[in-house]
């Protein structure tokens, strides 16, 4: 039962993995090390396995753009940041949110009439 209760905590965080990234995102800049870091202090437990294919996702979707920037130690950064699109997807997504947990809310915590 452990293990089952493992998989599903994993695809809930997975299934909201997209809105925490550009979330983060909408703070500013970021480079996906220092993103994942940022997760990671939520306990929103990613890999860069996870993180990169989504990066490159919203990327090509519009929703994302990228500059390069020298660092101080090692080599250049990608540095991500939200384009208008992505603003405007992150605020429908983020509207979508609040009515997913107000229905679970609902549910957990019927009011009886």
């Amino acid at each position: 039962m452990n293990q089952e209760i493992e998989n599903a905590k994993a695809q809930m965080r997975k299934g909201v993995l997209e809105l925490c990234v550009l979330t983060v995102l909408s703070r500013g800049d970021s480079y996906a090390n220092d993103l994942i870091n940022q997760l990671k202090q939520a306990k929103m437990i990613v890999v860069e396995g996870t993180i990169y294919p989504l990066l490159t996702r919203q990327k090509n979707a519009g929703l994302l753009t990228y500059r390069w920037e020298e660092s101080p130690q090692g080599p250049p950064r990608k540095y991500y940041s939200l384009t208008e699109e992505g603003k405007e997807y992150l605020a429908e997504l983020l509207n979508s949110w609040d009515e997913l947990v107000e229905m679970v809310d609902a549910i957990r915590n019927p009011k009886n009439d």
